[in-house]
């Protein structure tokens, strides 16, 4: 029996685990010259791991990962993946990779910033670089 979840988080640990490092530098490198732990500004957060990705080559290489770890899986992509919607997103907590396979679909999260929202709901929530990277694979 498949276990799709497993399946894929393995092998992102085992041989991908230099491309979760560079996601990890690019997100450090966005939050550097931030001069708090935190920033409420979106667009530096979405708009720069985005390019920081863009520049390190990182984009172009997340839908080969994504590919990889379908096959890994025991299942196929009906289509070849590209760094773009629906299967690459990069989102104010990291980028996405998402694929449909048999079972539903695959979604592998690289979080590298935390969403923290004020008590207050006319305050704009802030992004903190999270401690390293977090990696969620889920099947919906």
């Amino acid at each position: 029996m498949s276990h799709p979840v497993r399946d894929a988080r393995r092998r992102i640990q085992t041989e991908h685990a230099p491309v979760v490092e560079a996601i990890q530098d690019c997100a450090d490198r966005i939050a550097e010259p931030w001069d708090t732990s935190r920033t409420t500004d979106r667009t530096t957060v979405t708009d720069g791991l985005r390019s920081e990705l863009e520049a390190s080559g990182l984009l172009e290489r997340l839908p080969v990962v994504l590919a990889d770890v379908v096959a890994a899986t025991g299942h196929e992509l009906s289509a070849q993946p590209v760094a773009g919607p629906p299967y690459v997103v990069v989102t104010s907590r990291g980028p996405v990779l998402r694929a449909t396979i048999g079972p539903g679909r695959l979604v592998i999260r690289f979080d590298v910033f935390d969403v923290v929202r004020d008590a207050d709901p006319g305050q704009p929530p802030a992004y903190r670089r999270h401690n390293g990277v977090e990696l969620g694979v889920s099947l919906e």
